[in-house]
C-alpha cells in the first residue's frame, strides 16, 4: 500500500492562532527549528474523539520548550481548546494529536533570542501504532549501538526533535536487520528504552522491573501503566538493569503514547513470552484510556 504524504493530505491544521487548509501548514526552509532542531512536540492519542491525558501532554510541551530557553505562545487553557479544535475540524475519533512548538527565521545561527517561536497543532486517524496481529504477538528488538546520553550532555528530560536523531538512526538499522524496533542502552551501558517507548521487564515471580528514567522521558504512558500494575497488587521494581540479566525475565513489554502497552518476544538473543501478566495490563490499559475518554 503506497503511503500518503503527511504535506499532501486533506483536512487543517492549527497553526499560530489559525485553522489552515492541510496543505497551506507551511514554514519557510531557513527556519531555525528545522536547522538546529529548536523544537519540542508532543505526540497524544485520541479515544472516542477525547484526548487521553492532554492536560499532562500540554504541561510536557511547556516544560519542554522551558528547558529549550523558549515560552509556548499561549496559555494552557487555549492550547487545549485548540487541540479540540482540530480534533472536531478533522472529525478524529480514534487518532493521534501532534502539537509542537519550534523558533522561527528571524536568524539562522547557533544564537537564536531573537527569533518568534510558533505553534502548531495536527490530527489524522491513527488506530494502532504497530501491526494489530503483530503486536500481540510481541514484536522484535535488536539492541541499537547508539545511546541515550548523560544527563548532562543533552536536555535528556526534554521531548525534544533532537534527541531523536539517533532513535531514526537505530530503528533504521534494526528493520534492516529484520526487527520491529531497537532496544537503546544508556551511557553507562544500562537499560534504558526502545526508541520511542519505555520498557518494561516481568520476571518469574510476578515482578515489573523497569529502568529508572535518568537518561531518558519518564512517559505518561508509563506512568499511568505503574499505577495500574500496582492496583493489581503487583510490584514494579525502578532500578538500573543491565543487559546479561535480560536472560532472567520472561516477559518485556513497551509503553508510550503511540505503543500503549506493546508485548516484545525478542531483544537480540533474549527471548520472551507473551505472559498473561502482559495482555492482562494491555486490557486493563485500553479499559482506562476509554473509561476516561467516556467521562
Amino acid at each position: 500500500m503506497a503511503l500518503i504524504p503527511f504535506d499532501d493530505r486533506d483536512g487543517s491544521i492549527w497553526f499560530d492562532g489559525e485553522m489552515v487548509p492541510w496543505r497551506d501548514a507551511k514554514t519557510h526552509s531557513l527556519s531555525h527549528g528545522l536547522h538546529y532542531a529548536s523544537l519540542v512536540f508532543e505526540g497524544e492519542r485520541v479515544y472516542s474523539g477525547c484526548v487521553f491525558k492532554g492536560v499532562e501532554h500540554t504541561a510536557r510541551l511547556r516544560a519542554s520548550a522551558k528547558i529549550l530557553d523558549f515560552d509556548v505562545p499561549i496559555s494552557d487553557d487555549a492550547l487545549e481548546a485548540a487541540k479540540h479544535e482540530v480534533i472536531k475540524a478533522n472529525d478524529i475519533v480514534d487518532g493521534y494529536v501532534r502539537a509542537f512548538c519550534w523558533r522561527g527565521s528571524e536568524m539562522m545561527a547557533i544564537s537564536a533570542q531573537q527569533t518568534t517561536v510558533h505553534l502548531a497543532i495536527a490530527a489524522w486517524e491513527w488506530p494502532s501504532y504497530f501491526d494489530p496481529e503483530t503486536k500481540m504477538k510481541g514484536i522484535t528488538l535488536d539492541i541499537a549501538k547508539w545511546r541515550r546520553p548523560a544527563p548532562e550532555s543533552a536536555p535528556v528530560h526534554a521531548k525534544a526533535a533532537g534527541l531523536y536523531m539517533i532513535c531514526t538512526l537505530s530503528k533504521h538499522e534494526a528493520e534492516k536487520q529484520g526487527y520491529t524496533d531497537s532496544l537503546m542502552l544508556d551511557h553507562e551501558g544500562n537499560i534504558a528504552e526502545a526508541t520511542g517507548a519505555n520498557i518494561f521487564f516481568k520476571n518469574k515471580k510476578e515482578e515489573l522491573h523497569t529502568p529508572i528514567p535518568d537518561s531518558f522521558l519518564n512517559g505518561i504512558t508509563r506512568r499511568e501503566v505503574i499505577k495500574i500494575a500496582k492496583s493489581k497488587g503487583v510490584k514494579v521494581v525502578e532500578r538500573k538493569i543491565k543487559p546479561e540479566e535480560m536472560k532472567d525475565f520472561v516477559g518485556c513489554f513497551l509503553t508510550g503514547t503511540a505503543a500503549e502497552v506493546t508485548p516484545v518476544s525478542q531483544i537480540s538473543e533474549y527471548n520472551f513470552k507473551v505472559c498473561d501478566l502482559i495482555i492482562d495490563l494491555n486490557k486493563s490499559y485500553q479499559t482506562v484510556v476509554r473509561k476516561k475518554s467516556a467521562a
